[in-house]
């Protein structure tokens, strides 16, 4: 026998209502199915849920863990049914470290004008692909390339480069920072998603590279002096921590600001957020 939903609706209604009669009535299905069903998710787990006694029905320990995990289980299938059969009602875009930049909230707002029908979500994953092939957005903001086999992109703006310092760092209190200083400096990367690359230096004067897990430990070592970062310029806009101060990078080549979707499967609204962030960047260059 196969566990299957409605075994753990059965449970959740019976807790829910107090009563197998009240969560008969609430499913819509006789007591007696009521039954069979907790019957057979107790046969299934192997131990028993619920404690009955003439006046209550209380969860055992076992059941208080597996009525939880019911909770999620029931709310992630309705929500994988009501996301098929309502329609595209959300936009998720995904995005390893600074979303939009400068341009974020200008684009929530303007989103919810035009497009009041659908909900934009802005998810944060650090993956290579902002979320998109893990499934966990719809489309994505990335700066760097991508696998054009696999997914479709528009260019939709350009940002310049910075360099992430320490607040009490000696170059703090300059107005910027020219490429060709930094290899006297250890610089913090990110491999998977960051944009800063060896690339950026001849091969004879090239910094050395310590490798960081994410936006939060790359600035928490900044902050502490343990070295400088490159960083696009939508990281300054997002991202303000104590301790950590931006100045230009001079000398350097623009990162390149892309959307990319599922080429085969694009969500309906991709072409309108791509429309609408180019016309965010154009306007603010």
């Amino acid at each position: 026998m196969d566990l299957e939903l409605r075994h753990l609706r059965c449970l959740v209604a019976i807790v829910d209502a107090g009563t197998f009669t009240d969560a008969a009535i609430e499913l819509g299905i006789s007591q007696a199915a009521v039954s069979r069903n907790l019957m057979a998710l107790e046969q299934v787990l192997g131990i028993r849920l619920l404690h009955r006694t003439s006046r209550a029905i209380t969860p055992t320990t076992a059941g208080v863990h597996v009525l939880a995990q019911a909770r999620l289980v029931l709310a992630a299938a309705d929500n994988l049914v009501a996301e098929a059969t309502s329609g595209h009602t959300s936009l998720r875009i995904g995005h390893p470290w600074s979303a939009m930049g400068r341009q974020t909230r200008e684009f929530q707002r303007r989103w919810a004008a035009r497009y009041p029908e659908v909900e934009l979500q802005l998810i944060r994953t650090n993956s290579v692909t902002g979320g998109l092939a893990e499934g966990l957005c719809d489309i994505a903001v990335l700066r760097t390339a991508i696998d054009s086999k696999r997914f479709a992109s528009a260019i939709v703006g350009h940002e310049r480069r910075y360099v992430a310092l320490a607040a009490d760092d000696p170059w703090a209190r300059r107005r910027s920072i020219r490429l060709g200083e930094i290899p006297q400096r250890i610089v913090l990367i990110d491999r998977r998603t960051g944009t800063t690359t060896p690339d950026l230096w001849p091969e004879a004067a090239r910094p050395e590279f310590l490798p960081t897990r994410d936006i939060d430990d790359w600035l928490a070592i900044i902050a502490a002096g343990g070295g400088v970062g490159i960083t696009p310029e939508g990281t300054t806009a997002q991202y303000r921590r104590d301790g950590v101060v931006f100045r230009p990078l001079r000398d350097a080549p623009p990162i390149t600001v892309q959307m990319i979707w599922r080429r085969h499967d694009p969500h309906p609204s991709t072409h309108a957020a791509v429309a609408l962030l180019t016309e965010l960047y154009r306007r603010s260059s």
